[in-house]
């Protein structure tokens, strides 16, 4: 006669065995994982995914779902190399997904994961190059051009700044064309962030007209005009142009975001059923 426990553990090793064998699939794998995250259980998530595309590399949703699962456990600004793993992982499943006949919303979804963590990462250059992909991608879509304003304000501010701290300006205090040290960086910083403003200009501009209360952009639009104006030293009245200009894209800024608080703080209608 069999002892009791044999009647508890053998039908249990039965049952192991069974969801092993239906877990060796790339879809059961997949089902798993999407438990996981959804639990937030972010590395056993991670696990389930990779065995997933193991299993089938031609799993794109598992793809997906792997550089997203990775991505959420990425922290910008840790310099581990842990942290670095997990932003290479995404990557590198976003690449394998682009590289796919996935689907266009997929392929977007992808160009702009990879531009986001280059951006974290300081690759500005391989982040505007994901981004102007999404855009091309969806050229109606709004973001992308958002984010290479963004990213063209960014490389224009950070040369700037760093030629002004070695004049000693201070901030609100314009290049000045009658000194000579001031005048000769004013031309260089033209010369090197010109274009780059113009097309950052160029790229908000099509943000906003495609998404008109779209503040974050008109927010941008304050920012490049004050880069404009400060390398404007042979033409001071286009330099005052360009700070009212900026003033402007402020007042609106301001005006959309109060506009957007009132409207979430406004008492909804009781519902009379």
């Amino acid at each position: 006669m069999k002892s009791s426990w044999q009647w508890i553990v053998l039908p249990l090793l039965f049952l192991s065995t069974i969801f092993t064998a239906m877990a060796q699939t790339s879809k059961a794998e997949l089902d798993l994982g999407v438990a996981a995250y959804k639990d937030a259980r972010y590395e056993e998530a991670i696990r389930h995914f990779q065995k997933a595309v193991d299993l089938d590399s031609g799993n794109i949703n598992a793809r997906m779902y792997l550089a997203t699962a990775s991505l959420s456990q990425y922290i910008p600004g840790v310099d581990t190399q842990e942290n670095k793993l997990m932003a290479e992982q995404a990557v590198d499943q976003y690449k394998q997904v682009l590289d796919s006949d996935a689907p266009r919303d997929q392929k977007i979804n992808c160009a702009k994961g990879i531009a986001y963590v280059y951006l974290n990462l300081k690759k500005l250059d391989d982040s505007r190059k994901y981004y102007q992909m999404a855009s091309d991608y969806d050229p109606d879509d709004p973001e992308p051009y958002y984010s290479l304003g963004a990213l063209d304000w960014t490389e224009c501010y950070q040369a700037r700044m760093s030629e002004r701290a070695k004049l000693g300006l201070k901030p609100g205090e314009n290049l000045n064309p009658q000194n000579p040290d001031q005048k000769r960086v004013c031309d260089d910083l033209k010369d090197k962030n010109w274009s780059r403003i113009l097309h950052g200009i160029e790229m908000l501009k099509k943000a906003i007209n495609l998404r008109p209360a779209y503040d974050d952009a008109m927010a941008y639009m304050n920012l490049m005009f004050r880069e404009k104006a400060d390398v404007e030293c042979n033409d001071l009245a286009a330099r005052d142009q360009d700070l009212k200009t900026a003033d402007e894209w402020i007042d609106k800024t301001l005006g959309f975001k109060k506009a957007k608080t009132n409207k979430s703080a406004a008492p909804t209608e009781p519902n009379p059923q």
